[in-house]
């Protein structure tokens, strides 16, 4: 039963990788890093339920609570720069001059 969450897992892991990989906007970047975190969370729980710990979960709490910290901060420095710039992509950012 595990092998399927440990594959639903790797699907999400590679969807998050690609969309990082291929997108230029920052809000959808930021998107796909959660994506792979919730993958990484899945493989933590399906690990932990597989040999019988909760070790597993806790670890996932712990990864929620360093997800939770980094929306914070992450959609509040996005905000700013298209308020200052009016754009979200990536490249036109590469060039963060006053």
């Amino acid at each position: 039963m595990t092998d399927w969450y440990m594959l639903l897992a790797a699907a999400l892991f590679t969807i998050g990788a690609m969309g990082i990989l291929v997108r230029r906007n920052a809000l959808v970047m930021f998107m796909c890093v959660e994506l792979m975190l919730n993958a990484v969370n899945l493989t933590l729980v399906s690990a932990g339920r597989a040999l019988g710990s909760l070790d597993g979960q806790l670890a996932t709490f712990f990864v929620l609570v360093v997800a939770a910290a980094e929306v914070v901060i992450g959609l509040a420095i996005i905000v700013a720069i298209f308020r200052h710039r009016d754009t979200a992509s990536v490249d036109e950012l590469s060039e963060l001059k006053g």
